[in-house]
This record gives C-alpha cells, sequence and structure tokens, in this order.
C-alpha cells in the first residue's frame, strides 16, 4: 500500500505516560526541529464508584510540556476509547492545542446516541472536536508531517497516527503476545480489523509502533513500543501465516468470553463528546446507565 506523506527520515521524540489504572499509554509526540508537539490519547482519572475525578494523568503531561517550554498544537483521539476518559478539554483549557478524532466519529455518536437515549441538543456532527480526520488526511506539528490512516474494525472510528518513523497503533494492535483488540462492540467488525491490520502492517518494518494499551501477558514489564517488522512476524493473532478466517474466527469466539470494560459507560458518554461531559437541566455533569443495551 502507497503511503505519499510517509517520511521515515524524520525521527520525532516520544514520551509513554503509563497510566495502571486503565492499562493506557498516553504519548507526548515533539518535533525534533522546534518546541511543537502533540499528546496522544490522555487520560481523565475517575473513581466510578465515587463519580469523583481527579488529574494527576493529565498533570502529568501538562506539567512535563510546561517544564521543557513546549507548544501544544494537537491532541489527538485515536478512537473513541470505552476502557477510560479522555482528558482533552482539561487539557486544552491549560495549554491550547486542537482536537483531533477519526471522521467516522458520527457513525459513533449516532449508534451510542441511541443507546444512551441523548436528546436533540446532543450534536450527532464530530462538532466537539477541532478536527475530523480522514484516510490518508495530514496535519503538522511543527515541522512534522502527520498523517492519519483509517483503521476501522474495533470501531468505526479508529485510526493509526504516522508521524515521521513512528505510528500510534490505537487499539488496533497490541504488542506482539497482546495480539489484537476486540472487534464486538456496536459497529465492530472482526474482518475489518484484520483488513485494517493489513494496511498497518504494510509500513516500512523498521518502523517504530506505540500500543495504547498493554496488560504485561504471562507477568512480563508492562511494555509499549515496537516495531511493524515485529508485529508482522510475531502478533499472535495476525502475524505468520494467519488468515482473514482465523483471525475472525478466533476473534469471534474470544470476543464472546470478553466482559465488558468496567469503565464503557462514563467513557463512551464522555469521549463520545470530545471529553465533555452530559448535562442535566441545570447545567451539572452527570452520566447515564443504560439497561440490557450494551
Amino acid at each position: 500500500m502507497s503511503f505519499p506523506a510517509l517520511n521515515m527520515s524524520v525521527k520525532p521524540e516520544v514520551d509513554g505516560f503509563f497510566d495502571a489504572a486503565t492499562n493506557t499509554i498516553s504519548y507526548l509526540v515533539k518535533d525534533p526541529k522546534s518546541n511543537a508537539c502533540a499528546i496522544i490519547d490522555s487520560v481523565l482519572d475517575i473513581d466510578y464508584a465515587s463519580g469523583r475525578l481527579a488529574y494527576d494523568s493529565a498533570n502529568r503531561l501538562i506539567d512535563t510540556i510546561q517544564m521543557r517550554g513546549l507548544i501544544l498544537e494537537w491532541i489527538i483521539e485515536t478512537h473513541v476509547h470505552a476502557d477510560h476518559l479522555s482528558a482533552a478539554p482539561y487539557i486544552q483549557q491549560k495549554l491550547g492545542g486542537k482536537t483531533g478524532v477519526g471522521a467516522r466519529i458520527t457513525e459513533i455518536q449516532q449508534t451510542f446516541g441511541k443507546i444512551f437515549n441523548e436528546g436533540t441538543e446532543f450534536e450527532r456532527d464530530g462538532s466537539q472536536f477541532d478536527a475530523l480526520f480522514a484516510d490518508g488526511d495530514t496535519y503538522t506539528i511543527g515541522s512534522m508531517t502527520a498523517f492519519a490512516i483509517a483503521t476501522p474494525g474495533h470501531t468505526p472510528a479508529c485510526m493509526v497516527h504516522v508521524i515521521g518513523d513512528a505510528a500510534f497503533a490505537g487499539d488496533t494492535l497490541f504488542m506482539p503476545d497482546g495480539g489484537s483488540a476486540r472487534a464486538d462492540f456496536p459497529g465492530g467488525d472482526a474482518g475489518q480489523l484484520y483488513d485494517s491490520i493489513q494496511k498497518v502492517l504494510s509500513l516500512p518494518d523498521e518502523m517504530h509502533l506505540f500500543i495504547c494499551h498493554d496488560y504485561g501477558p504471562g507477568g512480563r514489564d508492562i511494555a509499549w513500543e515496537t516495531t511493524i517488522g515485529q508485529e508482522r512476524c510475531e502478533n499472535i493473532h495476525v502475524g505468520g501465516e494467519k488468515t482473514r478466517e482465523d483471525f475472525i474466527k478466533f476473534r469471534t469466539e474470544r470476543d464472546a468470553q470478553l466482559s465488558m470494560p468496567k469503565l464503557i459507560i462514563p467513557s463512551i458518554q464522555v469521549n463520545m463528546r470530545g471529553g465533555e461531559f452530559p448535562r442535566d437541566g441545570s447545567g451539572n455533569p452527570v452520566l447515564r446507565v443504560p439497561i440490557d443495551t450494551l
């Protein structure tokens, strides 16, 4: 597959920030030729049992950017996460920058707008974000040109973002011993996920691939960086000679055994709004709990 904006000579500076509560890795990506940077997949802390929010994970990113004198240009979501809340509005309020997500966010908003019985005041046009990326769209971070690859399957709006010699996988791929993400959420499709993964695996072998979640399979240390070549050869779900049919069978059977992520109800409601909370008639943040719909 051809990627016209690909430039492996660009070497962004990448720092990963691991959130143990959700096993999420957020990324700070800096242009080596300027002070421009981007954040990918930020985390807002929530104690779901008490409804209390905290900002420790986001503040780690903010403090690092301020300490290094960086300029935040983008706050990127690789998809509408079902396992953690986005801190994008909080970070944007503190540091500025534009928010971006895949253009098919509108499908997520339509689907889950019905599930959560959202009213007509909930906009389903992606307007909660500053930019909606289509497959192949480019944007800049300082002197770097980044581009987005549409990778539906886990969700319709999933995208892998490529910045120089680094790609940010979202939930499309995990570390080689972790395999791939589930494909059974509303709008998910195992066959589409396999096809999307093949697009990603057509990137150069030496490209660094940064993963959004890691759970330390087999008790190994948490890790979040691999390469396209390693994934192609060693990924336990798609590596080697595994066929599309093999993957669909495995993924379908595996997904049927999985429970819902513990934060899916607050995460989807918040993240499909670009990180903002739904509000009641008095303007107070609230969450809905749909019964027997997920």
